[in-house]
């Protein structure tokens, strides 16, 4: 195959985890060619019936495969659309002696990688090219002579370039950060020497000798506010990250929050804690997380009901209520278990989130990095009039196997969003738990 440039279009070999993890993946690929291995639709087949996110992606892949390949494929395979390349169904050739002599057993994996080795024998014009999430599987085609990439259209460009919500700058004129202490406590960021460009709800550390202030620029506003230490249901900040996650998460013009940071430094405490302090500006406070499991020990293997299923995996959100009600003595930290009880303030399996609408309601979603892209974005969809939605996660701590640091939900929310009037971001760094913790954190 020649596009109109006169070079050879490639040709990619998808996995079967690249289509549960997106698919809408066939239109990801420009004018290049699509090859998706018999195998492929075997392993798609297990995952029609279900309500997870990998069910609903290998039904909506399936539908949008029997669309365009109307009645019959051919070997040209089916037309994907204007600007797009073409895509087919490749049968099971005989096993390659190569890979006769290299793996002994048979396997779906060694399945679609012999079909990918088959094509790059005989395209040899073609670069061929498998894509999976897997990345042993990865390895094992780059063995075989095989390219092979992982699915990148929903990843950061890098981690060190993901936005973190805040900057610091020095050298600030003292007259300036006099003004922000001023009557207004604002100031044009124009007036700001060294700040290019400042985007909605990013924060800013301005600093002068001994002189110091913490600012942010609101929305679309033209000027820098100041910070004013705050506290929400007795939590109070205990650092510049934690003051600019306080005001963000108490400001009722920000509708969608993310909070990323090592264990301990605060992230869902202040999340709950602003929560319970706007509770009154919301018929309920939500609280979930995905049921990602440490082990291989799923949810079946516990006993008991939803709720003592679930317990396990909500325990660490149970914590956090634990420290707010013992800074809360007496009245408030019975308020708190009343809240409980009356389901004011409830912990659910975001497992059934789907379908839902959640109106006036205060939404934390805990482990976000643990969310696929599309998951992430049906949470957020649920979202009615008057919700605001928090997520919260270590993106440098992901248990989900095909996602990383890069790829993940959150990482993918923060850079898509980054710069709307209604998004706030902030990275925090410092772990607050306990020497212990922060120690372990930074060593281990």
């Amino acid at each position: 195959m020649v596009d109109r440039d006169g070079t050879h279009s490639k040709l990619f070999v998808l996995d079967t985890n690249v289509i549960l993890h997106d698919s809408t993946c066939l239109r990801r690929f420009e004018e290049h060619d699509i090859a998706i291995p018999i195998t492929v639709l075997e392993e798609l087949d297990q995952f029609k019936r279900g309500n997870g996110d990998i069910h609903f992606h290998a039904r909506e892949f399936l539908r949008a495969l029997d669309e365009l390949t109307a009645e019959l494929t051919d070997v040209e395979g089916a037309d994907l659309g204007p600007e797009l390349g073409r895509i087919r169904v490749v049968l099971n050739a005989a096993l390659h002696p190569r890979m006769r002599e290299v793996f002994l057993a048979d396997s779906p994996d060694h399945r679609i990688l012999n079909t990918a080795l088959h094509l790059h024998e005989q395209e040899p014009h073609r670069r061929i090219i498998l894509v999976t999430k897997d990345t042993n599987l990865r390895m094992k085609a780059k063995a075989l002579g095989v390219t092979s990439q992982d699915y990148i259209n929903d990843k950061a460009e890098s981690l060190d370039k993901l936005y973190t919500g805040k900057r610091t700058i020095t050298s600030i004129p003292s007259e300036v950060i006099d003004r922000l202490y001023g009557e207004s406590h604002e100031v044009p960021w124009m007036d700001v020497p060294g700040l290019d460009s400042p985007v909605a709800n990013e924060n800013f550390v301005l600093k002068n000798g001994s002189k110091s202030a913490l600012a942010v620029r609101r929305g679309s506003n033209s000027n820098l506010s100041r910070i004013h230490k705050s506290s929400a249901f007795g939590i109070s900040a205990r650092n510049a990250e934690q003051s600019f996650a306080l005001s963000a998460l108490l400001d009722e013009d920000v509708r969608l929050v993310t909070l990323t940071g090592k264990a301990g430094s605060g992230k869902t405490l202040l999340a709950l804690a602003a929560g319970l302090e706007l509770r009154q500006k919301y018929r309920q406070i939500l609280l979930s997380r995905p049921t990602v499991p440490l082990s291989n020990r799923d949810l079946g293997f516990l006993p008991g009901d939803i709720s003592a299923k679930m317990d396990p995996y909500m325990q660490p959100l149970f914590d956090n209520l634990s420290v707010i009600k013992q800074e809360n003595d007496g009245e408030r930290g019975q308020r708190v278990q009343e809240l409980v009880e009356e389901e004011k303030l409830k912990i659910t399996p975001l497992a059934y989130i789907r379908g839902r609408s959640l109106q006036r309601v205060f939404f934390i979603v805990d482990e976000a990095q643990n969310l696929t892209p599309h998951e992430i974005k049906t949470i957020i969809t649920r979202a009615g009039e008057g919700t605001k939605v928090i997520l919260t996660g270590d993106i440098r701590q992901i248990d989900h196997p095909y996602l990383d640091t890069l790829s993940n939900g959150l990482t993918y929310l923060i850079n898509r969003m980054m710069g709307q009037p209604i998004f706030a971001h902030v990275g925090l760094e410092k772990s607050e738990r306990s020497a212990l913790a922060e120690l372990a954190s930074d060593l281990l």
